[in-house]
C-alpha cells in the first residue's frame, strides 16, 4: 500500500514544482533502482523508485499539455475554428458560457476552449458548429486571496478563452459522438424539470442533484450555502451517489430474499453501475469520480473475496483518480473530498468494536468537521460556526428525502413529482437562510509555517486516540486559531493596489485603521471580501468611491450589504446611491496613526463629466506618499498642478484613468515625481490600458511601471522605507508561469 502511497505524492509534488523535470529521466531512475522491488531492507529506495515513477508521469502529463496552449501568435487574431460544444452551456449577465471542443482550427489552438457569446443565443449541448472566435491565454485575478481562475482553467483542461463573433454556422451531428448524446440527454432533462418547476432558486436546486448542472444557482446563493457550510449537499456528491447504489443493492438483496433466482453477485454490480449512471449524468467530477472509483475497489474486493481495509480502498481510488487525471491535485474540490472521506476513514483505523447507531453518526460528523476547519480557513479564510448543525440537518433532508425524489422525477416524466421535488427544495432554503444568519468564524491569511503543527493536531483528533493525545492535539490547532494579521507600524502606511481586472480598488491600511479608494466592478465576494478577511479588516472605516463608473463602484452596493463602512464618501451622488455618504470634496483632512489623508479634487459646486469629477487622494507617511487620482482627466491634473505644486510630490502614483492617453501628462507626471507607477487594467483589455504612449513617456522619465494586468496586486509599504511587491513575483509553480505575460521589457526598480 505504501507504494501507491509514494506514486501519489510523486504525482502531487509535480504540481508544486516551478519547472517540469525531463521525464525521461525519471525512468532512467526507476531502472537503476529496479532491484529495489526484491529487496525488503532497502524500502527508503523503493519509495524512491515508486515517488519518481508518480513524478515521471505527471511530469510527461504536464509537458503533453504545455505543448498544447495556445500560440503567442494567434492571441486576439480572428480564427475559424470547427468543433462541438461539450456539457451545458451557461446563462449569464454578460452572455452564454460555453466549452468547445475543437476538431479544426488553425495550428496552435488548444483542444478545448471556454468561449462566451455575448449575443445571448442558444447553443443546444452536444450540437456541432463553424465559429469565428477571438481567442487569448486563460486569466484571472491574482489577489493574496480569492478564486483561483488560472488555476481552475489548468485543472478543467482549459487553455485559452475567447468571444464569439456574431456568424456561426451549424454542422451535422456526429452520430458517434457518446458524449454529445449523454450531454444531449442531460439538456432535455434541465428544460423539462424547469418548464415544470418554474424559475428561481427551488428550480435550480433540483437541476443541480438531478445532472449537476448548477450554473442556475446565482451568486448569492452560493454565499449563503458556504455561510452554512452546504455546498457540498447541493452537488452530486460521494454521499447522493454511494445512496443510489446502496438503495439499488439492497432493492437486489430483497428480490433474492422473495425468492427470484438471482446470483449473488448481481445485486452489489447493479448498484454499482447504477451508481456509475448517475455518475456520468451528474458529469463525472472529481467528487463523482472518487466515490465510483472506491464503490469499485470494494465491489472488486467482494467479488474476489478479498478482504480490503478502508484505507486501501482510499488510497486505491485516489491513485486511479490520479492516474486518469493528475492535474485534478489543482482543485479544491479535489482535496476537501478526500481530505474528510479519508477523515472517516482514519476515525474508524484500528478499532475492535466501532460505536453504533447515532454514537457513530456524531463521530463521523465531528470527524469531518476537524478535518474541514484547517483546509477552510486556509483556503477561504472562514469557516461556518454552524456548519455541524446545518450538515446533521441537510445532508440527510437532502440525501435520503430529496435526491431520491429528484432522480425519480427523472426516470418518470410525472409533473406532480416535479411540483414536490420543488416544494422539498423550498423548504431546504428556508432552513439555510434561517442558520446563515449567524456569523462565521474568520481568519486572516494564515503563513504556512503554522500548517504543518496544525495538520499533525488535525490527525491527532481525527484518530482514535486517547484524550491526553487529544488534549496536545488542541494545543497544536491553538497558534492557527489564535493567530492575528500584522499591522503597519504607527507612521507607516500599508497601500494594495488589488488586482480586480479593468478596474479599480486600492486598499489602505495604518496602525489601527482600514480603508478602501474604489471597489471594482462585479460583486464583492470575487475579490474584496476574500482580500478584507486575508488581510485581517474587521470593518473598513472609510470608503472612497471616486465617481460614478462601474469599474470604480460597481461592487460597492454588494460591499456595503456584506461588510461594515462606519464612512462613505463619493465624488457622485449616483455612486451607492441606496446608501447614506458624503460628498468627497477637496480640503478634506484628517490624520490616522501618523499617516495624513488630504482630498484634492473635486472642489465644491465643480460640474463636468463622470471622470472630470473624480475624488482624487493623497495619502502621506512622515517620509512617503502615494496618489490616488481615480479616471481625473488632463484638464483636472493641470487644475492640480497650478492650485498644489510641488505639494502633489508623491513616491507612487496610481495612474489615472487605467493609464489611459487621457491622463498622465508629462506636466503632471513632472509635477508628481513618482519613483513608482501603478496601472490598475485588466489583461488585454479592450480599451489597450496602459496606452503605449503612456508607457513611454513613463519610461522616457526613467519611471518604472508596474501593472495589474502583467504582475498582479501591487502591495506597497510606505515608512522609513518603500518595500513593493507584487501577487506574481517570487515561486510560481509552472502551470502559473506559463501563464504569465514575459516582462522582461519593463523598466524594473
Amino acid at each position: 500500500m505504501f507504494r501507491l502511497a509514494f506514486l501519489c505524492a510523486g504525482i502531487v509534488l509535480c504540481a508544486l514544482l516551478p519547472a517540469l523535470p525531463p521525464w525521461f529521466l525519471l525512468p532512467a531512475l526507476a531502472l537503476m533502482l529496479w532491484p529495489c522491488w526484491w529487496g525488503r531492507r532497502q524500502g527508503w529506495r523503493c519509495a524512491l523508485l515508486w515517488l519518481a515513477l508518480g513524478l515521471s508521469y505527471a511530469s510527461w502529463r504536464a509537458d503533453t499539455r504545455l505543448a498544447q496552449q495556445l500560440d503567442p501568435a494567434l492571441h486576439g487574431q480572428r480564427l475559424t475554428i470547427s468543433g462541438v460544444v461539450r456539457g451545458l452551456p451557461a446563462p449569464g449577465e454578460y452572455g452564454v458560457r460555453l466549452r468547445f471542443e475543437v476538431d479544426k482550427a488553425p495550428p496552435g489552438t488548444p483542444p478545448l476552449l471556454a468561449l462566451n457569446d455575448y449575443s445571448k443565443r442558444d447553443w443546444p449541448a452536444g450540437s456541432r458548429w463553424q465559429l469565428q472566435v477571438r481567442l487569448r491565454p486563460p486569466r484571472g485575478a491574482a489577489n493574496v486571496a480569492g478564486f483561483d481562475a488560472e488555476r481552475w482553467y489548468w485543472s478543467e483542461g482549459v487553455l485559452a478563452t475567447g468571444s464569439i463573433a456574431k456568424g456561426r454556422q451549424v454542422l451535422p451531428p456526429d452520430k458517434t459522438d457518446v458524449l454529445a448524446w449523454i450531454d444531449h440527454q442531460r439538456q432535455a432533462i434541465v428544460h423539462r424539470l424547469q418548464a415544470t418547476a418554474g424559475p428561481g432558486r427551488d428550480s435550480a436546486l433540483v437541476v443541480a442533484l438531478a445532472v449537476g448542472a448548477q450554473q442556475w444557482l446565482t451568486r448569492s446563493e452560493w454565499t449563503t450555502l458556504a455561510a452554512t457550510g452546504l455546498t457540498h449537499v447541493v452537488s452530486v456528491s460521494g454521499l447522493h451517489i454511494s445512496l443510489i447504489a446502496v438503495l439499488i443493492a439492497w432493492l437486489g438483496h430483497g428480490l433474492r430474499r422473495l425468492g427470484l433466482p438471482l446470483p449473488a453477485w448481481l445485486p452489489r454490480w447493479a448498484g454499482m453501475l447504477a451508481a456509475l449512471a448517475y455518475a456520468v449524468l451528474a458529469g463525472f467530477s472529481v467528487p463523482t469520480q472518487r466515490t465510483v472509483w472506491m464503490l469499485l475497489v470494494a465491489v472488486l474486493g467482494l467479488s474476489l473475496r478479498r478482504s480490503l481495509s478502508g484505507l486501501q480502498v482510499w488510497l486505491a481510488a485516489l491513485t486511479v483518480v490520479l492516474l486518469l487525471d493528475p492535474f485534478a491535485v489543482l482543485a479544491v474540490g479535489f482535496w476537501l473530498s478526500f481530505l474528510l472521506v479519508g477523515a472517516l476513514v482514519a476515525g474508524e483505523t484500528g478499532l475492535r468494536q466501532p460505536a453504533s447507531g447515532w454514537l457513530r453518526a456524531l463521530k463521523a460528523q465531528w470527524r469531518v468537521t476537524v478535518a474541514s476547519v484547517l483546509p477552510l480557513l486556509y483556503l477561504f479564510g472562514s469557516f461556518p460556526v454552524l456548519s455541524p448543525l446545518a450538515n446533521a440537518l441537510g445532508i440527510p433532508y437532502v440525501s435520503m428525502l430529496l435526491t431520491p425524489l429528484v432522480l425519480l422525477c427523472v426516470v418518470l416524466p410525472v409533473d406532480a413529482l416535479v411540483w414536490l421535488a420543488g416544494q422539498l427544495a423550498g423548504g431546504f432554503w428556508l432552513g439555510v437562510d434561517w442558520l446563515a444568519q449567524w456569523p462565521p468564524y474568520t481568519r486572516p491569511q494564515l503563513p504556512w509555517q503554522l500548517l504543518p503543527a496544525a495538520l499533525l493536531g488535525s490527525l491527532m483528533l481525527v484518530l482514535p486516540l486517547g484524550l491526553a493525545w487529544q488534549t496536545l492535539a488542541c494545543t497544536a490547532l491553538l497558534p492557527v486559531l489564535l493567530y492575528r494579521a500584522p499591522r503597519p507600524p504607527p507612521g507607516e502606511l500599508w497601500a494594495e493596489v488589488l488586482d480586480v481586472g479593468q478596474g479599480l480598488s486600492v486598499l489602505l491600511q495604518t496602525a489601527k485603521h482600514d480603508a478602501l479608494f474604489d471597489t471594482g466592478a462585479g460583486d464583492a465576494s470575487r475579490v474584496l471580501l476574500p482580500v478584507l478577511r486575508a488581510r485581517g479588516v474587521q470593518q473598513l472605516n472609510v470608503l472612497w468611491l471616486s465617481h460614478n463608473d462601474n469599474d470604480h463602484d460597481g461592487a460597492a452596493d454588494s460591499l456595503l450589504r456584506q461588510w461594515p463602512v462606519r464612512l462613505l464618501y463619493r465624488g457622485q451622488e449616483a455612486s451607492a446611491a441606496d446608501w447614506r455618504g458624503q460628498p468627497c470634496v477637496a480640503g478634506q483632512s484628517w490624520a490616522w496613526d501618523g499617516v495624513r489623508f488630504d482630498v484634492l479634487a473635486p472642489r465644491l459646486g465643480a460640474q463636468g463629466e463622470d471622470n472630470a469629477l473624480s475624488c482624487v487622494l493623497r495619502v502621506a507617511t512622515p517620509t512617503r506618499a502615494l496618489l490616488l487620482s481615480g479616471d481625473a482627466p488632463q484638464a483636472v491634473e493641470d487644475e492640480l498642478v497650478t492650485r498644489y505644486g510641488a505639494q502633489l510630490r508623491s513616491d507612487v502614483l496610481v495612474l489615472g484613468h487605467h493609464g489611459s492617453r487621457t491622463s498622465s501628462s508629462a506636466i503632471w507626471l513632472a509635477s508628481v515625481q513618482p519613483r513608482y507607477a501603478v496601472a490598475s487594467a485588466g489583461f488585454m483589455n479592450r480599451y489597450r490600458h496602459p496606452h503605449a504612449e503612456v508607457v513611454a513617456r513613463l519610461a522616457a522619465a526613467g519611471i518604472p511601471l508596474w501593472r495589474s494586468d502583467w504582475h498582479g496586486a501591487v502591495r506597497l509599504q510606505l515608512g522609513q522605507r518603500l518595500a513593493l511587491q507584487t501577487s506574481r513575483s517570487g515561486w510560481q509553480p509552472y502551470w502559473a508561469g506559463s501563464r504569465v505575460v514575459a516582462t522582461t521589457t519593463l523598466p524594473q526598480p
